[in-house]
C-alpha cells in the first residue's frame, strides 16, 4: 500500500460523492453534491473538467448505451458529457422538499439502486429504491441517510449502510430478480461521545468491495478508510490526511488504485488550514484489486 496523495489540478469539492473508474474512457468521474457539479479527471493526461447542474445530484453511474445516468434531486437523468444535454426519465418519488437522492450505482444486471438522504434529519424516513424497465420502485425504508451501496464478488450480498445510524446492513441477494432477503447487521460503529469527543471514530458513508470480497467504507468524519472481510472481521484500518473522507472506488487499468472523495462542507478557517486537502480527491495504491463498474442499462 502506497502514502495517500491527492489528484493534482482537480478544485476542492464542498462534498465530493459518487467517484467510479470508466474503464471505456480510462476516467475518474464523480459529483459535488452542494457544488452541483459533475466531475471528470482522465487518468492518461490529468486533465480536469467539470459540469454545472441545476440541484443536487446525489450519485452518477455510467450507462450501458454511452453517458451517464445521474440521480439529481428532482428525479433520475440521462446525461451526455459530450453535449451537456440532459433528459429526465423518471421523476423522483418522494417530497423533495426535505429529501433527496444520495449515494447509488449499478446492480450486475443493470438496476440502479439509490437511496435517499432526510435533510430535516428525521430517521426513518429516508429509503432505498430501485430503477428498471423505466420504473422506481422503493424496496427498503426506516432509515435517516442511505449510503455505502455495494455487492460481494458474486453478487449474492448486497451491502447498506445508514449513515445517522451509525450501521452497515448486509442482505442476502437475488441477482435474477433483484430481491433483498435476510437483513442483517453487518458492522456498528459507537456513536459520538460528547464526554470524549476526540475518541469518535466516525460513520459510514460510501463504499466499494475488492475482488477477495472486502468492503472498504470511508468513515465520514472519522478521517480513515475501513477494510472487513466478507465475515465482518475488520482487517485493515488506513488513516486518511482530512477528517471527512465520503466514498472509495477502484480505478486505473488494473482496479489497484483506491480513489477516494473528500469533504470541507462545516469546516472553519482554522481547519481548513490543518486538513488543506478536505475536499480533494485522494489516491493510493492497494494489492487486491476492486471490482469494476456496473454499468446502468437504463
Amino acid at each position: 500500500m502506497t502514502a495517500v496523495e491527492p489528484l493534482a489540478g482537480v478544485p476542492a469539492c464542498a462534498l465530493g460523492e459518487s467517484p467510479f473508474w470508466h474503464p471505456r474512457e480510462a476516467a475518474l468521474y464523480w459529483v459535488d453534491i452542494p457544488g452541483r457539479a459533475l466531475h471528470r479527471w482522465t487518468g492518461r493526461d490529468g486533465a480536469h473538467r467539470q459540469w454545472p447542474l441545476p440541484t443536487e445530484p446525489g450519485c452518477v453511474a455510467p450507462r450501458l448505451g454511452g453517458g451517464l445516468l445521474l440521480a439529481l434531486r428532482d428525479g433520475l437523468w440521462h446525461f451526455d458529457p459530450g453535449t451537456g444535454l440532459t433528459r429526465r426519465v423518471a421523476k423522483a418519488p418522494y417530497d423533495t422538499a426535505t429529501q433527496r437522492f444520495n449515494d447509488g450505482k449499478a446492480d450486475a444486471l443493470g438496476r440502479l439502486w439509490v437511496g435517499t438522504y432526510s435533510e430535516d434529519g428525521r430517521t426513518g424516513e429516508a429509503a432505498l429504491y430501485r430503477f428498471d424497465a423505466g420504473r422506481i420502485e422503493r424496496v427498503a425504508g426506516g432509515i435517516g441517510a442511505s449510503n455505502g451501496l455495494a455487492w460481494s464478488p458474486d453478487g449474492r450480498t448486497m451491502y447498506w449502510a445508514d449513515t445517522r445510524a451509525h450501521v452497515v446492513y448486509a442482505f442476502d441477494f437475488g441477482v435474477s430478480g433483484g430481491t433483498l432477503s435476510r437483513q442483517r447487521e453487518f458492522a456498528r460503529f459507537a456513536p459520538r461521545d460528547a464526554a470524549a469527543p476526540a475518541a469518535y471514530g466516525g460513520r459510514p458513508d460510501g463504499a466499494a468491495v475488492d475482488a477477495d470480497g472486502g468492503y472498504w467504507v470511508a468513515m465520514y468524519e472519522g478521517a480513515r478508510l475501513l477494510r472487513f472481510a466478507p465475515d465482518g472481521t475488520l482487517s485493515c484500518e488506513v488513516p486518511l490526511p482530512v477528517r471527512s473522507p465520503t466514498m472509495p472506488c477502484f480505478g486505473d487499468d488494473d482496479l489497484k488504485t483506491l480513489y477516494v472523495t473528500t469533504a470541507r462542507k462545516g469546516l472553519g478557517a482554522d481547519e481548513l488550514a490543518r486538513e488543506p486537502w478536505a475536499g480533494a480527491v485522494l489516491r493510493l495504491r492497494v494489492d487486491v484489486p476492486g471490482l469494476p463498474v456496473n454499468f446502468a442499462h437504463a
